[in-house]
């Protein structure tokens, strides 16, 4: 019996030694006026990679592999001051630093940031101005912060890539579009306080939702529960995208009955941001609730519509820039003493969404997504069919077209062409109208159709998605992540008439350009306002996959490995008959297209010391082209682009990085290429060689595709930043790449105009091989400074350099079109050398831009009263940021004479940056 007792009283005595000689740092973290224990508040061991976050109680722990000595833990919460507490740890003994406190971050300079990125990226309607900064805005990562806020505003893309390479998602629901691959920002746009809870991933780093792309996955949490308690009044002007916005939110916090709800409503306006007459008119709603049944389960319940509207801007020649300056829009004029735009983009797409998160056991979650978004996206322009073309800038009246005359430069009437754009170059909406009245009048002839009118090109989606979302820690150092997704898409397609411009006949449904019935089922039809035109078809897309990822973190190693697996089908459902297209060739359902991808990735940080870390991480991903990219007439048949097949993705990137108390800077080489991809582009073409064109002619309004196209991304990325004082910090970063063509892709043109029984005529391959993919400077730099005063205030500036962009090619005259004549033989008058010449691609100056940022904030009891502003561009330097050349010159003679004349006719159309612009912000925190 004494025995049995002794043993027993030694077991518990082995067990109690045990237990006290771990090692533990534990604590809590609390607001430090509320007094309220703050969740999700990321706590790292510094000089480590050791990090956690607090949970619902404000609590955290770490338990294992903890360091000994002087340590120092930091403390961050986005919308937070970061702090920094020094501790001792001992063997065998727990280090316990309770009630930890954060201040508000009264500053709250990311809302500029995060203003400007996403009023930018709602300029998304041509390549230009498609970048992945908006994916960034809430990286820690100095490069990728800097490439975000100082770099955006030039275009620049991350690795040259463009944002269908990166995943943006709500609640782990993907709203990357199915059309072309890319999110819409403008979806819930103005809704800055209830949309900065994001988590990024960058690269090919492992995300905790979806397997992602090579730029990374950004995941905006809108889970009511999250949301710090607290209401936010703010008003803002600006001379960027909209004049003024007025948003205010509130957020309940997880109050009694296991309720949490979080609302915001916005505004944004203006008759004209800082190009002619692109209004803005937004509004912005949001509406979180969450209800917490037990410790186990939660379901949220999300709701965001976010309509807008804006006026579009025009590229243009530098002729035309040269006229009328950087500011100038050929797609306006004054109607009625009001400036009225022609080509205006209007976005109305609600998200409603379900959201089930189910903590199985402390290690294990489940979050199950229901998402639902419709709605439609219009984008409106000019049609006109039975008059003359209404451009302000049509070539016909600028005075390079005079200039160039056949039988000498006409100066005279060069001149009155000069005087005229210069004093007026906008839209005629007087005479526009003026033609439709005389065309209304049946003394003239009869009353004939609409010589103009105004429709808007349509997109009416519905997409619903299911996904299931498990995260399992197995131990303590083995992370499992996996989901299974599933969308379903329609989407109708159709143009529609807006307005009639003055007609009471209507509009023809007739290609004026061929004379081909749009709907040869109701041939010569006339449509009016509210009426379908030109086309009508429905797409279909069905995608299911799934991924399994597993995260292993050690001493000195972490790694993980992924896999995903995705099926992808789609179809075209003509619902008109095109009569040069008859039969099922337009009309009807056309043949499923499936695809099969799948993806791998792996990576490894090795920890050199706690100060010095090596990163690497490859994968191989092959994907479905996007629906844009499938069909290569989908406005006119069932066309599927030849050769169709999956792309395939390669990406590597290794980084080594410091981190110190003072310095941390990331150094980071890259290589990525992409193969088998295919574009699709719609533009009008002269000199066209071949045979089978309607009436011999050597022109068209054709679909150009390029198929089969490898591209090839390598550079090297850097960021450093150095907190020099405690209230002083000096940053850089700077990028360094090459982003060319990799291979010689085919090229074909499809038109109703050819006589083909496809519609089609090919040109063989294109020599694009080491062009230069257009997209933003290939090569940026950022050096500044931030001044962070206890008071409060604060100061920072940056100049930021940018170099080796280059404007987009035409490709059809790198084909054998450029060198053939009429007759299928090469001209007889071709020179090598000059062509050479016409053919160099070519390279936009390099510039540099200096922004400045500062503000000041109060606290009044417990509220907060901010005010601050930005002056971006400051020395107002006037820059490209983009162009492409146009392709109207389609070979060797016209280009050459184009070139040869004093001023270019079809000279390339540019895009430029704003000059000084400024954005000015006060705000109420409650």
């Amino acid at each position: 019996m004494k025995k049995s007792i002794f043993i027993f009283l030694l077991g518990i005595f082995s067990f109690s030694s045990a237990f006290a000689q771990q090692t533990l740092i534990k604590g809590s973290v609390k607001d430090a006026v509320t007094n309220e224990p703050i969740p999700d508040v990321t706590i790292t061991i510094e000089e480590t990679s050791q990090a956690t976050t607090t949970n619902g109680f404000g609590e955290f722990t770490f338990s294992s592999n903890v360091p000994l000595g002087e340590q120092v833990l930091k403390i961050s919460k986005d919308g937070y001051v970061t702090k920094r507490y020094p501790i001792v740890v001992n063997e065998g003994q727990t280090v316990d630093i309770t009630d930890m406190t954060l201040d508000i971050d009264v500053s709250d300079s990311v809302d500029l940031f995060t203003i400007s990125l996403t009023d930018d990226e709602l300029n998304d309607d041509t390549s230009a101005s498609d970048n992945i900064s908006g994916l960034l805005q809430s990286s820690q990562d100095i490069y990728q912060r800097t490439a975000a806020f100082e770099f955006s505003s030039s275009f620049f893309r991350v690795r040259g890539l463009d944002s269908d390479n990166g995943s943006v998602l709500i609640n782990g629901v993907e709203m990357n579009k199915l059309y072309n691959g890319r999110p819409q920002w403008s979806n819930w746009g103005g809704l800055n306080d209830v949309m900065r809870n994001q988590e990024l991933t960058s690269g090919l780093t492992p995300s905790a939702y979806n397997f992602g792309g090579i730029l990374g996955t950004s995941n905006i949490n809108t889970r009511a529960s999250k949301y710090r308690q607290g209401g936010r009044v703010t008003y803002s002007s600006s001379n960027r995208s909209y004049t003024n916005r007025l948003m205010t939110s509130y957020s309940s916090g997880l109050v009694e009955g296991g309720w949490a709800y979080s609302f915001s409503l916005g505004r944004r306006w203006g008759n004209e941001g800082y190009q002619d007459a692109s209004l803005y008119d937004a509004n912005s709603f949001f509406a979180s609730i969450e209800k917490k049944i037990n410790d186990k389960h939660s379901i949220n319940f999300t709701s965001i519509y976010a309509p807008n509207r804006r006026g579009k801007s025009s590229p243009n020649t530098q002729e035309v820039y040269d006229l009328k300056g950087i500011k100038y829009n050929e797609y306006w004029g004054y109607l009625d003493g009001e400036k009225r735009n022609s080509r205006i983009k209007e976005v109305k797409e609600p998200i409603l969404m379900l959201n089930h998160y189910w903590d199985i056991s402390t290690k294990t979650s489940l979050n199950t997504n229901v998402a639902y978004q419709f709605g439609t996206l219009g984008n409106s322009r000019l049609d006109y069919s039975g008059g003359g073309n209404p451009s302000p800038a049509y070539y016909q009246d600028l005075p390079s077209y005079n200039l160039s005359d056949d039988d000498g430069p006409d100066y005279a009437n060069a001149y009155i062409n000069e005087q005229n754009f210069i004093n007026d170059g906008q839209l005629d909406w007087e005479r526009i109208i003026d033609a439709n009245i005389t065309n209304n009048d049946p003394t003239n002839g009869g009353a004939r159709p609409a010589a103009y009118v105004l429709y808007e090109d349509r997109s009416d989606d519905k997409q619903l998605t299911i996904n299931s979302i498990l995260s399992s820690e197995i131990n303590d150092n083995i992370l499992l992540n996996a989901s299974v997704n599933y969308k379903r898409l329609k989407s109708e397609n159709f143009g529609e008439i807006l307005d009639l411009l003055g007609s009471n006949v209507g509009a023809l449904n007739v290609d004026s350009f061929d004379g081909f019935q749009y709907d040869s089922q109701n041939p010569d039809r006339i449509v009016g306002e509210g009426d379908k035109f030109r086309y009508n078809y429905n797409l279909f897309a069905n995608v299911i996959s799934g991924y399994a990822q597993a995260q292993f973190k050690y001493n000195k190693v972490d790694f993980y490995v992924s896999a995903s697996v995705t099926n992808t089908t789609y179809q075209r459902e003509g619902l008109w008959e095109h009569s040069r297209f008859a039969g099922d060739l337009s009309y009807g359902k056309g043949k499923e297209l499936t695809f099969t991808g799948i993806g791998t990735k792996a990576g490894f940080t090795y920890k050199i010391t706690g100060k010095h870390l090596l990163d690497v991480n490859a994968g191989y991903i092959t994907r479905a082209p996007s629906l844009r990219n499938t069909f290569s007439n989908s406005r006119e048949n069932a066309s599927v682009v030849r050769g169709i097949t999956e792309e395939k993705v390669t990406s590597f990137d290794a980084s080594y990085i410091f981190r110190s108390s003072i310095v941390k800077a990331k150094l980071t080489g890259y290589y990525s290429k992409i193969e088998d991809a295919n574009e699709v582009g719609f533009y009008y073409a002269d000199g066209l060689s071949g045979f089978d064109i309607q009436d011999n002619d050597t022109s068209a309004f054709v679909q150009e595709i390029l198929q089969g196209i490898d591209k090839k991304h390598i550079g090297v990325e850097l960021g450093i930043e150095a907190q020099v004082t405690p209230t002083i910090k000096l940053k850089g970063a700077g990028s360094v790449g090459q982003y060319t063509y990799d291979n010689n892709p085919n090229l074909y043109l499809t038109s109703a105009s050819f006589t083909s029984a496809d519609g089609s005529i090919s040109y063989g391959e294109a020599n694009l091989k080491d062009y230069k993919i257009a997209g933003g400077p290939q090569r940026a730099a950022s050096i500044g400074f931030e001044y962070r005063d206890p008071d409060y205030w604060w100061f920072g500036a940056t100049a930021n350099f940018f170099s080796n962009a280059y404007i987009d090619i035409n490709t059809l005259t790198r084909t054998e079109n450029f060198y053939l004549d009429a007759d299928g033989l090469p001209f007889n008058d071709y020179d090598e050398d000059v062509a050479n010449g016409l053919l160099k691609q070519e390279k936009i100056d390099d510039y540099m831009v200096v922004n400045l940022i500062g503000g000041k904030s109060w606290k009044i009891d417990q509220y907060y009263i901010g005010f601050f502003a930005s002056v971006g561009n400051l020395l107002d330097k006037q820059y490209k940021t983009g162009g492409f050349e146009q392709g109207r010159n389609a070979n060797y003679r016209e280009l050459r004479d184009d070139n040869s004349n004093p001023k270019r006719v079809f000279g390339p159309k540019y895009w430029y940056g704003r000059g000084t612009n400024y954005f000015v912000n006060v705000y109420f925190r409650f």
